[in-house]
């Protein structure tokens, strides 16, 4: 596997040249060509064309292509798409894409209107649940209800977040680490759930990453290995609408994720080296924390808060800033970062990286050294 970003987050700019300039620029990081690839894997919910892709890129003739479902949910789950595209000869190199103008262009985090078009949506407009923030406290205020977590709590991983957001020159806050108190001040997006800074980003950029099987990376400078790709969605769960599971207070996608890929690779957590994890809200850091069982259900608070987190912690995470600190480009930029801290070229590098999990709730890799 192999990755690359481009990001312009201050300019009116066109998602078609970001992926443009991403896709090339793994392709080529990859040691291959743009005739090389024949595969192309992103989200459903990104607006861009594949045949517009193709020409773009020069590439003669694609075999396959497939689209995982819904947003930053499916970000691993492309990799698992792409990686059976490989195995089973339906393609010998995937391209997977994503890119948007969700600052300059529609933005995302404000209200969706009277309708979306969508049913899940539409059905939850009708009681004024019309943001993605909205929508998910609902779901986290049993979290903390259940445990006794509050929103200081939640703080506690942002501050980690931007700390190293602070050392990443390609981070949206580079060089603006916070503290719990500047946490605290913000302003309050849904009482007594989410603050301001417990809201991820809304970016512009794009970033790729190609997939091959090994024996066509022998020109790749540090190519990374796929050692397990797992996708999860149990009965009753939503994209957005966790609210009809009979334990509102944890997140049995992640928790099946997890089953899985320990299962699939034979890795458990005590093997795993650094966590990337989605967070567009930052209570998501903790949930997915308790479900891979890197602590106990309802412990994730006090683990945060003991600086298991941090670069010399037991197991760092988000080591780029997360979305909430680096950029919100569906979860891929959070991929990427996975792909660095194998290769050893991250910012933030941990050292002796093995293993790295990456985690997008329902979907959910583990990268390794080939």
């Amino acid at each position: 596997m192999s990755a690359r970003r481009s990001s312009r987050r201050s300019r009116v700019g066109a998602p078609c040249s970001w992926r443009r300039e991403a896709g090339l620029a793994a392709i080529r990081d990859a040691g291959l060509e743009p005739y090389d690839i024949d595969g192309l894997v992103t989200y459903t919910v990104d607006e861009n064309d594949e045949l517009t892709l193709v020409r773009a890129l020069g590439i003669p003739e694609v075999h396959y292509w497939a689209r995982s479902p819904g947003s930053g949910y499916g970000a691993c789950a492309t990799v698992q798409l792409a990686a059976g595209a490989i195995t089973s000869g339906a393609a010998d190199a995937v391209l997977i894409y994503r890119a948007f103008n969700e600052r300059s262009g529609r933005r995302f985090g404000q209200p969706f209107g009277t309708r979306s078009g969508r049913a899940p949506l539409d059905f939850h407009f009708t009681y004024g649940i019309d943001t993605p923030a909205k929508m998910y406290a609902l779901w986290f205020r049993r979290y903390m209800h259940e445990y006794g977590i509050s929103n200081e709590d939640f703080g506690r991983y942002v501050v980690a977040a931007r700390r190293y957001a602070a050392t990443n020159p390609n981070a949206w806050f580079y060089q603006r680490p916070i503290t719990i108190a500047d946490h605290q001040a913000s302003r309050w997006i849904v009482e007594p759930v989410l603050r301001l800074l417990d809201c991820c980003q809304e970016s512009d950029g794009g970033v790729a990453l190609v997939v091959t099987s090994a024996e066509r990376v022998t020109d790749t400078p540090s190519p990374v290995a796929v050692a397990g790709a797992v996708d999860a969605h149990v009965q009753g769960t939503s994209i957005m609408h966790n609210y009809y599971l009979p334990d509102l207070a944890g997140f049995p996608d992640a928790e099946r994720c997890a089953a899985r890929l320990w299962q699939q690779t034979g890795l458990t957590a005590d093997e795993i080296d650094v966590a990337e994890i989605y967070e567009n809200f930052s209570p998501l850091a903790l949930l997915v924390l308790e479900a891979f069982g890197f602590c106990g259900r309802g412990e994730a608070a006090s683990y945060i808060a003991t600086g298991a987190i941090d670069i010399d912690g037991e197991l760092p995470v988000n080591t780029h800033g997360g979305l909430l600190g680096e950029a919100y480009i569906h979860g891929m930029n959070t991929l990427l970062e996975g792909v660095r801290q194998v290769r050893g070229t991250a910012t933030n590098q941990v050292a002796g990286v093995e293993h790295a999990l990456v985690s997008s709730l329902s979907s959910a890799v583990i990268l390794a050294r080939p």
